[in-house]
This record gives structure tokens, C-alpha cells and sequence, in this order.
């Protein structure tokens, strides 16, 4: 193989550490003489993985400690990495017995090369394209983290392999320091959280990928998607509502048929064939188009909180993260090419406020089309260029200069502005989104007067704030691990009176905070007061009020602020007129 995947210095350290796993897990299982059959391994995001077939075989954790001793002392013995090119005849003689690998050898035939490169390591070879340190002594710290199954080629046709990570970093204290947010993402896995706090559930009779909200889950929903569309409304965005199922017909003008028919839940009535709405676009198309537009009337601005419904692989589910219904916040934009910059820009803010309120600081990328795969995209080279130069000059436009460039992110039908953001453990998640779209406008044949009484085409500004509100929640879990800020939090405030005498007051606090509409609730069972403060706490609850004879007395509630402790004791009317601001101004 001539050609090498060119990688930096840790990857190509991570790309050398798959090739000692490999023959480390050889070693490992020698005594067992096991047929050890070998994938691929290559560099990922934390690590490397290598892909086994074991035959009856299992790796567990059980095997990690003998395999990792095996790694080191491959390390240890610092063996230099030595190369040979063979042709493809010899590769087939050489590889037999590798089922996978004479695979892998004629792939590259197919693709013209007429010979690949065998890399060894002691006495063992593995053929690969290159890109190594110069020996097993040069590899970072490391620790295998897990073995999971992952089908060869990731095709669900082919057989299932056991796929074993490693984790490794230049160094031993970088590597603890992974080691030791991937312990922390545990207690915040938004699975774990969502039930201990009582947010969602799933159910075997209902199906995986369809969670269920609970009230205090749907509080935190409602919370997000209100402060959306507060944002929002001022900016002329107005509410619409879509049907969940419509006519293929639909999908295949606006070419999602073609690129995602797999992913429709499909059926026919009677001649025709319907599908359970995967997205919301052309459906608002349908709602533009249904009168005669002036350019007077520009920009229309529509917005839908709406389910749709996708059909992803089992396998592929995790929680919240990916489901079969998901939420989109989901909002259109039909303007002008005079007025692209200034719609975009006011989203662009819209996005900077709504993650700021978080304490999320945001990362643009500039998602663009793979200029050598255009086939992959609706629309000509001129249409295409047009857009990305108007999302430049949206991004001049904010004082944005530095941006990531991602060539071949786009949508297929525009490119689009995406928002990263980092989660307080450090973890990258893409949320929100401005998208440019001129191919749909011309699909669909959407049209408006313009000053010359001439029929033109809109541009299309597809944007979300929070895009799937069921992924962004187990962002959101994760991120504050539970203890949400107090104006989304399901319970805003716990009242513990101390005994049953007390009982009496408590509920004037419970109704002057209620006509407030603070989210409040009375623990009045016979417990100790520590064991009700433990409890608040579990339950993530930002105030506690104590209630005993003093403040009875005094008209007073002693305040106790999550994860803080006691606060100084002050009149009811105090403490509520401070929540009622803090939720008021969406503080942290």
C-alpha cells in the first residue's frame, strides 16, 4: 500500500498501541490455542480499538489484568516496528489464514494497488498501511477500558467480532485525569440520573427508543421549550401545527426519500404510500406555499415543537441520546437573499443568549460540502458557493474569526452554522444549528412577488436552539449532573417543618410561594429533620425551608441552599420575593 493515512503524534502512538494489543491478546490466549482471527484496529478519540474473532471464545474484564501484562512487556522490550511490501498474490499467501484480512487484501485490489505493507513487531506481523512511532518503547500510558461487540465492517450482515478498547495518552497523569471524568460521567449518566430523580422512563410494552416523561421530567421539558419560544416570539416567529403522518410524495420532492428512505416508518392506505413524519421542513414549505407571498411579507417565521419519528436501529438507542420519537424545537425562516444576514445573525444571537443563561460557551463550525464528493448534495456548484459566503459573512458579521472548518458536514441540501459546546466535565456535544437552504425553495417551486411584480424563490433558514429536546435533556442531566438551575428545576422548594405543630405555617409559605407559581412541596412526615434535609438533597431540591417554633414565631423561614447549608433566617415575603427574581432572570 502506497499510500498512508497521515496522523498526528499521539494517533500514530494510538495506531502502534492497537498493533501491541493485538499480539499481546495472541500471547494472552496461546495457551488456550484459541484461533485468533484479526480485524482492524485503529486510532479513535481516547484511544484505539482492535476487533477480534474468537471463535466461542469470550474476552471479560477477567482477561483485561493478563492482557494488559502482556502489552507491557511488549513495551518494555522497546521492539522496533519493521516494514516489508509484498504483492497482492503474496499478501493472499501470507494472510490464508485470516479470513478478514484477505477480505481487507482485496478490497485494495479493487480499489488498483498492487501491493500492501506488513508491519511486525517481534514475531508479529499485521498488515497495515503504516503510520507508527518507531518502536513499542515510544507508546503512551494506557489501560484497556471495555470489550463490546461490533460487528466487521459495521454492516449487521456480517459477523459479530469482539471489539476491545484501550484508552491511551501521551502521559500517565493525562491518562488518570480521563480516567477520572470517565468516573465522574458515570454519576452524571443521564439513565442513572433520570431515574433516581424520577424524569423518565421506558417500557418493554411500549418499545425501546420511546421514553416516557414523568411530571418532573416534563417540567424540565416545558421549562426549556417556554424559554425558547420566549426568545423567539419577539423575533416575528410564529406558532404552527403539522399533521404526524403524510404522503411519501412529499419527502421525495424535497429529496429526503432518496437520501433517507431506510430511516421512514412507511405504509400504505389503500394506493398510497404514507409515512410517520421524520422532519418538519417540507411540511412548512406546504404552509408558505399555501398563498400568493409578497416580498412585502418577508421574512416569514415559523416554529414547531413537534414529534418525529425515525427508525433507528436497536442497537443504536442509548437513553435520551438517540431515540425513535425524538422532539424538535424546530423554527423556518423564508426571507430574502438581502435578508439572509440578518435573519441568521438574529438567531445567532437568539443561540449565544440561550446558552449563555446555561453557562455553556459555544464553538462555530462552519459545516460545509465535500467539494469531492458533490453528488452527495442537492443543488450547483453556484447555489452552493452562494450559501457558504453568506454564512461567512454571517460569522464576520457577530466578530466571529476563529471557526472550525468542516468540510463535508453539510446537510445534503445547504451548508449550515453548527454550536458545540462543553459540558463541565469537558465532554463536546453539537447542539444548536443554522442551516441555508436554497435547493428546497426550488423543489417545491415556492415563490413570492418581488418589487418588480416578478416571481422569485426564497432562501430557507432552518434553525434550532435545542434541536432534539430528548438529546439535549441528557446533555443537560449530565452537565448539571442533576442539581438543575432553580428556574428549570421540577421542585424549586422543599418546606420542612420540624413536627405537625408546625404544619399550620408551612402551608401559608407552601400558598404564598404557589401564587407565584414557584414549584413547591411540604415534607410533613414524622421524620427527623436531618433525615428530610438528607433526603432534599438526594432529590437535587435548590432550597429547603426549616420550619420550627422560631419561625413561627417571628414569621420567618430559615433557608437552606442545596449543597450550601443553612442560610440566615428571613421573612417569608424575603425569601419569596428573592426566588421569584432568581427564577425571574434564569440564574444559575
Amino acid at each position: 500500500m502506497s499510500e498512508e493515512t497521515l496522523l498526528s503524534d499521539l494517533e500514530k502512538k494510538r495506531h502502534t498501541g492497537a498493533h501491541i494489543l493485538a499480539s499481546a491478546v495472541a500471547k494472552h490466549l496461546e495457551d488456550e490455542k484459541v484461533d485468533v482471527k484479526f480485524g482492524i484496529g485503529p486510532p479513535i478519540e481516547h484511544g484505539f480499538y482492535y476487533d477480534f474473532d474468537l471463535g466461542e471464545r469470550t474476552l471479560t474484564d477477567a482477561d483485561f489484568k493478563g492482557i494488559e501484562k502482556a502489552m507491557k512487556h511488549i513495551v518494555k522490550q522497546n521492539l522496533p516496528f519493521e516494514m516489508r511490501e509484498v504483492s497482492i498474490s503474496q499478501a493472499r499467501e501470507i494472510s490464508a489464514h485470516q479470513p478478514y484480512k484477505l477480505e481487507l487484501i482485496n478490497d485494495f485490489e479493487a480499489k488498483g494497488l498492487s501491493t500492501v505493507t506488513y508491519y511486525s513487531i517481534g514475531k508479529f506481523e499485521d498488515l497495515c498501511r503504516g503510520n507508527h512511532v518507531d518502536s513499542t518503547g515510544k507508546v503512551g500510558a494506557f489501560k484497556i477500558d471495555k470489550v463490546a461487540g461490533a460487528y466487521w465492517k459495521g454492516d449487521e450482515k456480517n459477523p459479530m467480532m469482539q471489539r476491545v478498547y484501550v484508552l491511551m495518552f501521551d502521559t500517565q497523569d493525562e491518562l488518570d485525569a480521563h480516567i477520572a471524568m470517565l468516573e465522574e460521567a458515570k454519576k452524571r449518566d443521564h439513565r442513572k440520573l433520570g431515574k433516581e430523580l424520577d424524569l423518565f422512563a421506558f417500557s418493554d410494552l411500549i418499545g425501546p427508543g420511546l421514553p416516557l416523561f414523568t411530571p418532573r421530567g416534563t417540567i424540565l421539558r416545558d421549562e426549556l421549550t417556554r424559554y425558547v419560544i420566549e426568545l423567539q416570539e419577539p423575533l416575528g416567529y410564529k406558532n404552527v401545527d403539522i399533521p404526524h403522518l403524510t404522503n411519501t410524495e412529499l419527502y421525495k420532492v424535497s429529496g429526503h426519500y432518496d437520501k433517507y428512505g431506510e430511516d421512514l416508518f412507511k405504509f400504505n392506505m389503500g394506493e398510497r404510500e404514507f409515512a410517520v413524519k421524520p422532519m418538519n421542513c417540507p411540511h412548512h414549505t406546504q404552509i408558505f406555499d399555501s398563498r400568493q407571498r409578497s416580498y412585502k411579507e418577508l421574512p416569514i417565521a415559523y416554529y414547531n415543537i413537534t414529534k418525529v419519528y425515525r427508525n433507528e436501529q436497536s442497537g443504536e438507542l442509548a437513553g435520551l441520546s438517540r431515540v425513535l420519537s425524538i422532539t424538535q424545537d424546530d423554527g423556518h425562516v423564508f426571507c430574502r437573499p438581502d435578508q439572509i444576514q440578518d435573519e441568521a445573525s438574529k438567531i445567532y444571537v437568539m443561540i449565544k443568549t440561550f446558552y449563555a443563561t446555561l453557562g455553556m460557551n459555544l464553538q462555530v463550525r462552519l459545516s460545509r460540502r465535500d467539494p469531492a464528493n458533490p453528488q452527495k448534495y442537492l443543488g450547483d456548484d453556484a447555489l452552493w458557493n452562494n450559501a457558504e459566503n453568506s454564512l461567512k459573512q454571517v460569522l464576520s458579521a457577530a466578530g466571529i474569526s476563529e471557526f472550525i472548518d468542516g468540510p463535508g458536514e453539510a446537510a445534503f441540501y445547504g451548508p449550515k452554522l453548527d454550536f458545540m459546546i462543553k459540558d463541565a466535565i469537558g465532554r463536546e456535544w453539537q447542539v444548536a444549528t443554522i442551516q441555508l437552504d436554497f435547493n428546497m425553495p426550488m423543489r417545491f417551486n415556492l415563490s413570492y412577488v418581488d418589487e418588480h411584480n416578478q416571481k422569485q424563490h426564497p432562501v430557507m433558514i432552518h434553525r434550532a436552539i435545542l434541536g432534539s429536546v430528548e438529546r439535549f435533556m441528557s446533555i443537560m442531566i449530565e452537565h448539571f449532573g442533576g442539581n438543575f438551575p432553580t428556574w428549570m428545576s421540577p421542585e424549586q422548594v422543599r418546606i420542612l417543618p420540624i413536627s405537625d405543630n408546625f404544619l399550620g405555617y408551612a402551608q401559608e409559605v407552601e400558598s404564598a410561594l404557589k401564587v407565584h407559581g414557584v414549584r413547591v412541596e411540604i415534607d410533613g412526615r414524622a421524620e427527623s429533620l436531618g433525615k428530610k434535609i438528607r433526603e432534599a438533597e438526594i432529590w437535587k431540591v435548590p432550597y429547603s425551608l426549616i420550619i420550627g417554633e422560631k419561625e413561627v414565631a417571628s414569621k420567618t423561614v430559615t433557608p437552606r441552599k442545596r449543597h450550601v447549608g443553612d442560610m440566615p433566617a428571613v421573612s417569608a415575603q424575603e425569601f419569596t420575593d428573592m426566588i421569584i427574581k432568581e427564577i425571574k432572570v434564569r440564574s444559575l
